[in-house]
């Protein structure tokens, strides 16, 4: 724009509406603003100086019975420690009934195995997302060797200030301790790269002290981004004869695997007391007592009589193979579980879940769900809880190269995830010192001598 030499020069800004109000206020006449300001004084000294004069001419009052009449509503706060700025609470691991004692939560018992410094690096996430975000006590039964226990001991060893009691039990337990077991079976056998330890799933309830009545187990390369609580709810469902529940996948119809892709054992809801009671597991010492097993015709209903090596013939998928014979001859002992607690990025590929686009609609969500056609979940939408990072071909699923990888669909849709929750510090589960006044602790034992149930009943 050509500037206009016929524009006067100006020498002071035009004034603003606020300028022109400050300078009328300016003009009031001055003894008017005292007497507003005296007025003020006075209409806040006089009822103060009244009620104190009341009070002290009462017989029986005191200064401190002056703020209970200004705010009789106000609630007693309690005193508190010089070392605290924040009320004491009961704490949030026991209920309180009125006159009554307290009664403590019953913790989330989790059932883990672990062999080797790799399962022990996958599993240690999973624990720590337990911790994350359990709203209860927490108890973690770990099968596992001595490299496993000694990677995990030292993580723990950071929680010092825990939010809610945890409790960690290690088994340690030799391979030759495990093989002879399997052998005292006397017919399976694991083509799975889990090898052995993978075996050990179907026997859990052997382990564990017949204390312990229910357990959860996941895979190690598996992670909550929710409350386990919700998991362990879910045993409330339970009917008399139920005594497993996991995901269920009536789509997934591979007959070279004798269909054991119909169920997922990656993540198990275990009755244990009911596994023991119905004797899941064969041993030569229950043969030599005439005591019968569930498991032996459920095997050879589907693999047939053992191969001439002593063991069945092709079964495919490790202890999912032998789960899904067992649960396919007895039917009635099984539940399905939610697949909102196995989303996998093996065959279901997260089932078309992914981050992102949070205000999503349960229709947005549908229109790309997938796998769940002829499922127990067909048409319902997936709640991601539990996410499990299988098939990757890979040691260590956390370091798996695709979640650097712009270009691939499972590392832009949870590499975010998986990143946030293995480089999440132990030592963030800790309470702030201030704020540990609970009566929570971590306690870890040892147990090396392990015997499995059929030892223990010898």
């Amino acid at each position: 724009m050509a500037h206009d030499d016929t524009i006067p020069f100006l020498d002071e800004p035009p004034q603003t509406p606020w300028r022109i109000r400050m300078h009328e206020s300016n003009r009031r006449s001055r003894t008017f603003k005292r007497i507003v300001t005296f007025s003020a004084l006075l209409a806040i000294v006089i009822p103060f100086s009244l009620l104190f004069t009341y009070f002290h001419q009462s017989s029986g009052s005191s200064p401190e019975d002056l703020t209970v009449i200004l705010d009789v509503n106000a609630p007693k706060q309690p005193s508190l420690p010089p070392d605290h700025t924040t009320p004491l609470n009961v704490s949030e691991h026991a209920v309180q009934h009125s006159g009554g004692p307290v009664v403590e939560v019953e913790p989330i018992i989790f059932s883990l195995i672990m062999f080797s410094y790799d399962s022990a690096s996958e599993g240690a996430i999973l624990m720590k997302s337990v911790l994350m975000y359990s709203s209860r006590p927490v108890e973690f039964h770990i099968i596992c060797d001595e490299v496993a226990r000694t990677y995990l001991e030292r993580r723990l060893a950071l929680v010092k200030r825990p939010p809610r009691n945890i409790v960690v039990k290690f088994y340690d337990m030799p391979m030759s301790s495990l093989r002879a077991r399997i052998e005292r079976e006397g017919a399976i056998a694991s083509d799975h790269s889990a090898g052995s330890p993978g075996l050990l799933k179907l026997f859990i309830h052997e382990v564990l002290p017949e204390t312990i009545k229910k357990s959860i187990f996941v895979d190690t390369d598996a992670f909550f981004i929710s409350d386990p609580a919700l998991l362990w709810q879910q045993f409330e469902s339970f009917q008399d004869q139920i005594a497993i529940s996991l995901p269920t996948h009536g789509d997934q119809n591979e007959a070279e695997w004798h269909y054991a892709s119909n169920i997922c054992s990656c993540v198990m809801l275990l009755d244990l007391e009911k596994l023991r009671n119905i004797r899941l597991m064969d041993s030569k010492v229950y043969r030599e007592q005439d005591l019968p097993a569930l498991s032996p015709p459920a095997f050879t209903a589907m693999y047939g009589p053992p191969g001439p090596n002593g063991h069945y013939v092709d079964v495919k998928l490790g202890d999912q193979g032998y789960w899904w014979a067992i649960v396919s001859h007895r039917p009635e002992i099984l539940q399905h579980l939610s697949y909102d607690w196995e989303v996998s990025s093996c065959l279901v590929s997260m089932y078309g879940t992914s981050l992102g686009q949070d205000d999503a609609s349960d229709s947005d969500e549908l229109s790309h769900q997938i796998h769940t056609f002829n499922t127990a979940e067909e048409g319902h939408v997936i709640m991601p809880k539990l996410v499990h990072f299988n098939c990757l071909n890979t040691e260590r699923y956390h370091e798996w190269d695709g979640w650097s990888d712009p270009n691939d669909d499972l590392g832009r849709a949870w590499g975010p995830a998986v990143k946030y929750h293995a480089g999440s510090k132990w030592l963030w589960l800790n309470l702030p010192p201030h704020l540990y006044h609970l009566n929570t602790s971590l306690s870890i034992e040892t147990i090396y001598d392990v015997k499995f149930l059929d030892e223990r009943s010898a």
